[in-house]
């Protein structure tokens, strides 16, 4: 589930998530990468990982596809989270977006706040 999202600094998402994303979920992170591009933005999305457990099969599908369909509108994604999955869902990620994609541990959130604002 989606507990914060919003845009930050023009051109930043942040999001914090717990749990199961869902379709719904995604669903609800399309608009904010609409309302960027259509400033010129590239996008930077810093997205914390909290207890986080993946997503069902349906939210899986829907951010595949959102990612897909996006995947040149990013420029740098900050995965935030604890787990040794995490790290290498982020390093999975590289291949298929042109956003450099760079993994945090939770107790580096401040870190990573940087480096997706530089």
């Amino acid at each position: 589930m989606i507990k914060d999202l919003e845009i930050r600094e023009e051109k930043i998402i942040y999001s914090k998530v717990t749990g199961e994303l869902q379709k719904g979920d995604i669903k609800k992170m399309h608009p904010l990468i609409h309302q960027l591009i259509e400033k010129d933005n590239k996008i930077r999305w810093y997205f914390e990982m909290v207890d986080f457990e993946g997503w069902d099969l349906k939210g899986f599908y829907e951010d595949v596809k959102m990612d897909a369909s996006h995947a040149n509108d990013y420029e740098k994604i900050a995965m935030v989270g604890d787990k040794k999955w995490e790290d290498m869902l982020a390093k999975a990620m590289k291949p298929f977006t042109t956003a450099e994609v760079k993994f945090f541990e939770l107790n580096q959130k401040d870190m990573a706040w940087e480096w997706i604002r530089s």
